[in-house]
């Protein structure tokens, strides 16, 4: 029996180029079960409701913001170091249509931490609806993908190890979720330092979250003391601000 050849498509061959790179990095999960039934209800309320990875990926960078780990990245040039970097800067992954193939594309958000909460959505739901061809960073991922593979992967080995490139190019942190179509992924692989990741949450607002992280970087004390800030930060700032948006809240206070 003979299959059908498919050549790989540009998104199929950036993440084998990804994953080759992923591969190298020492990577562990570290997950925390949390409670997030407040949450859960002020967001069930607002007429217009952000999407949970707005609502993770700015409490992350919050976090990020007070634990300068989170934002350190393993460099091999000119010699094996840490870089830490001022702010940061978060990659999303998102599944587009692209030539009737589904495909993974990388959006990238600076600062998510500083941005208000509706912002970090609206451009989360730009990365997942605007026509590919007007977002420039899959603009650049499908040139890049049609170059010869050595070319390819030497350009991402070169922009993985520059403390100048890394951040505008791969970002400082990720967000990989589909736990919208009822899975979840145990153990993502990343060249990134941290990438976060959760599960299906569930009606009284229980969720297993977890951070994948490169234990070149840091070690896993520090990962659990991230997600224990990560909670705190869902049901204390990001709460807040949630709060301060919905209509029949401000009304009775």
């Amino acid at each position: 029996m003979r299959g059908r050849w498919i050549g790989l498509s540009g998104p199929r061959r950036f993440i084998g180029d990804l994953m080759h790179f992923a591969h190298q990095v020492p990577t562990v999960p570290v997950q925390r079960r949390m409670r997030l039934t407040e949450l859960v209800a002020v967001r069930k309320s607002l007429p217009d409701r952000p999407c949970w990875p707005a609502l993770f990926l700015k409490a992350y960078a919050l976090v990020s913001n007070d634990l300068a780990e989170l934002r350190r990245a393993y460099l091999a040039l000119p010699w094996a170091h840490l870089c830490e970097y001022p702010k940061t800067v978060a990659s999303i992954a998102v599944e587009r249509e692209y030539e009737g193939e589904r495909g993974v594309f990388f959006g990238r958000v600076g600062d998510p931490g500083r941005l208000p909460i509706d912002e970090v959505h609206a451009r989360i739901r730009r990365f997942a609806g605007a026509p590919i061809e007007t977002v420039k960073e899959f603009r650049k991922l499908l040139a890049f993908s049609r170059w010869p593979r050595v070319v390819r992967r030497s350009l991402l080995w070169l922009g993985l190890n520059l403390s100048r490139t890394r951040p505008g190019q791969f970002g400082t942190f990720g967000l990989s979720v589909y736990s919208s179509l009822g899975a979840e992924s145990l153990h993502p692989l990343t060249p990134l330092t941290t990438t976060l990741n959760y599960g299906v949450i569930e009606s009284d607002g229980s969720v297993s979250v977890r951070l994948i992280y490169d234990h070149r970087v840091f070690d896993g004390a520090v990962a659990a003391r991230a997600l224990e800030k990560l909670e705190a930060t869902l049901t204390g700032p990001i709460l807040s601000e949630l709060r301060s948006l919905a209509p029949s809240l401000r009304a009775a206070a």
